[in-house]
C-alpha cells in the first residue's frame, strides 16, 4: 500500500513539474529593445525549438506562459524583419532563456534598418502580451482584426482616414466596401513606441461594426483610391477620390470618380471613367494613390498624383477634379538609381511628399522584385522638383520573405521643423513566397519612423 501511495505522489509531483500551471500574474515577461535607443520593438518573433511563435506587441513585450518551457533553458529563433540578434557558429540566429514564473528579462536586438519600427496602426491585440501580464488593463482595440491600405487627408477640423479590405472576428469575409474612421488633426503625442492608434470608425447603427462606406452599384468589392480635399467654386470643401470595382481576386473592371455625401457618410458615385473594353483611359491616366499639392511656375495649386510617383497633375479644384480634360499626364522615371551602386531600382507603390525640414521634394516607396523580399523592401529618394529628376535612393527598410506595400508619408502628422517623418504601409503574407502569416500583424499597417539627419541616408542627399 506504501509503495502505491509513494507513486501517486510521485504522479503528483511530476505533473506539476512539468506542466506547471501560470497564470496571467506568473507569466514569465520578455521586453525585446532596440539595442541602439533602448526603444521596445514592435514585431519581433521568438520561435522555439517545437515551432511555438511568440511575437512581440506595440510594448515590445511578450508573455511566456508554455507550460512545457517553465524552468528549461530554451532556444528561441529571433525573427525581427530587419531587427536581431548575431548568428552562432552553426548560423542560428537567436537567444536562450530560461523563463521563470513571475520573472522578467530584457533582451536587446541590432537593427539594420535604418527606419525605425513604431507600431502596429490597425488590428486587434495591440497590447495583447502586456495585458497578459496585467499591464495596458484599459486599453480596447479597435473592432477590427485586420486592415489594408490607408488613405488618409485633413477634411474639416478633423482627418479622415480610409482603409480597404478589413478582416472582422465573426467570419472570415469582412467588409470590402471600405471602412472609415476619423481622429483629431494630431491624434499622437509623440513617435516613440509605445503607438496607441485611437481612430472613431463609422459603424453601422444595427450592429455597432464598421461598415462599407464606398457601396458603388455593382458585383465585387470596391476600393477607393486618391482621396483628397478640395475647394470648390463657391469656396466650399468636398471631399473626392476615385475609386475601381473588382471581380475575383485583383481584376478591375470600371473605374471612376466618387464624392464623401456627409448626410448618408458614404461616397457616392459621380462618373464613370473606364469599363472593361474600354480604351478611352490608360493606366496611366488613373488617379492611383496619394495625392499631394503644390504650387506651379505660375503660383497656381496644383494636384500631384502617382504611385509612388506622379503621372497626372490638376488644378487643385472640384471643378478640375470632376473633368479629365483639365489633367496634364507626366511620366514618371522609370528607374531610380540605388546609391551603393549596382541596377537601377524600380518604384512599385509609395507616396511623393514636400518635406520643409530638407527642403526636398521626397519619396518613400516600395521595391518591385527587391530582395530578400520581392515586395518587401522600401528606399527613400529626394528631387527639387515633384516631377523629379529623382537622386540616388537608399534602402531604409527590409522584409524577411514578407510583403510591405502602399506606402504613406504622414506629413500631416509632423511639425515643419521635425527632423524626422512617419510612414506605414500594409504588412501581409500575400504576394511573398509561401510567408506564414505572422499572427494579429498580418494584413494590418505598421507605422516606421524615419531620422532625415541619420548619417546612413547621406547618399540620399548628394547632388543628382
Amino acid at each position: 500500500m506504501l509503495m502505491y501511495v509513494c507513486m501517486y505522489v510521485w504522479m503528483i509531483v511530476s505533473c506539476l513539474f512539468f506542466t506547471l500551471p501560470c497564470d496571467s500574474s506568473e507569466a514569465y515577461r520578455i521586453e525585446v529593445v532596440d539595442a541602439d535607443n533602448g526603444w521596445p520593438v514592435p514585431l519581433v518573433e521568438l520561435r522555439t525549438t517545437h515551432a511555438m511563435r511568440f511575437v512581440t506587441d506595440n510594448a515590445g513585450v511578450i508573455a511566456i506562459d508554455a507550460p512545457e518551457l517553465m524552468g528549461r533553458e530554451t532556444f528561441f529563433h529571433v525573427i525581427g524583419h530587419g531587427y536581431g540578434v548575431d548568428q552562432d557558429g552553426f548560423g542560428y540566429r537567436g537567444i536562450s532563456l530560461t523563463p521563470q514564473p513571475g520573472k522578467a528579462v530584457r533582451i536587446e536586438v541590432k537593427r539594420a534598418n535604418i527606419a525605425k519600427r513604431i507600431g502596429r496602426m490597425t488590428g486587434g491585440g495591440l497590447f495583447a502580451e502586456s495585458q497578459k501580464l496585467g499591464e495596458y488593463t484599459d486599453w480596447r482595440d479597435a473592432p477590427l482584426l485586420g486592415q489594408d491600405s490607408v488613405l488618409v487627408t485633413r477634411y474639416g477640423d478633423k482627418l479622415f482616414w480610409a482603409w480597404g479590405d478589413t478582416t472582422l472576428t465573426h467570419y472570415p469575409l469582412g467588409v470590402f466596401d471600405t471602412v472609415a474612421a476619423t481622429t483629431s488633426p494630431r491624434p499622437f503625442e509623440s513617435f516613440k513606441p509605445p503607438l496607441k492608434p485611437v481612430f472613431d470608425h463609422m459603424v453601422d447603427s444595427r450592429t455597432g461594426r464598421p461598415r462599407g462606406v464606398a457601396k458603388m452599384p455593382g458585383d465585387g468589392p470596391t476600393w477607393i483610391t486618391g482621396l483628397v480635399a478640395l475647394p470648390d467654386k463657391n469656396g466650399e470643401e468636398r471631399l473626392v477620390a476615385t475609386y475601381t470595382k473588382i471581380h475575383g481576386h485583383l481584376h478591375a473592371y470600371e473605374r471612376g470618380l466618387c464624392e464623401w455625401d456627409d448626410q448618408t457618410e458614404s461616397f457616392k458615385r459621380v462618373r464613370i471613367l473606364w469599363r472593361e473594353g474600354d480604351a478611352r483611359f490608360t493606366f496611366r491616366q488613373w488617379h492611383d494613390c496619394h495625392p499631394f499639392i503644390y504650387l506651379d511656375d505660375l503660383g497656381e495649386k496644383r494636384v500631384g498624383i502617382g504611385n509612388p510617383l506622379p503621372k497626372i497633375s490638376f488644378p487643385a479644384t472640384y471643378e478640375s477634379w470632376r473633368n479629365p480634360d483639365t489633367w496634364r499626364t507626366h511620366r514618371p522615371q522609370p528607374t531610380l538609381r540605388d546609391a551603393a551602386g549596382g541596377a537601377g531600382i524600380r518604384p512599385h507603390t509609395g507616396a511623393v511628399t514636400w518635406n520643409p525640414y530638407r527642403k526636398k521634394w521626397i519619396t518613400v516607396f516600395m521595391q518591385k522584385d527587391g530582395s530578400p523580399s520581392p515586395l518587401g523592401e522600401v528606399w527613400y529618394a529626394e528631387s527639387d522638383e515633384p516631377f523629379g529628376v529623382w537622386g540616388p535612393a537608399v534602402k531604409i527598410l527590409t522584409h524577411d520573405n514578407y510583403t510591405f506595400y502602399n506606402i504613406r508619408i504622414h506629413h500631416e502628422l509632423t511639425d515643419q521643423e521635425d527632423g524626422f517623418i512617419v510612414f506605414e504601409g500594409t504588412y501581409t503574407a500575400e504576394f511573398a513566397d509561401d510567408a506564414e502569416p505572422t499572427p494579429r500583424y498580418n494584413y494590418n499597417q505598421v507605422l516606421y519612423r524615419l531620422d532625415l539627419d541619420d548619417p546612413k541616408l547621406t547618399p540620399a542627399h548628394k547632388d543628382y
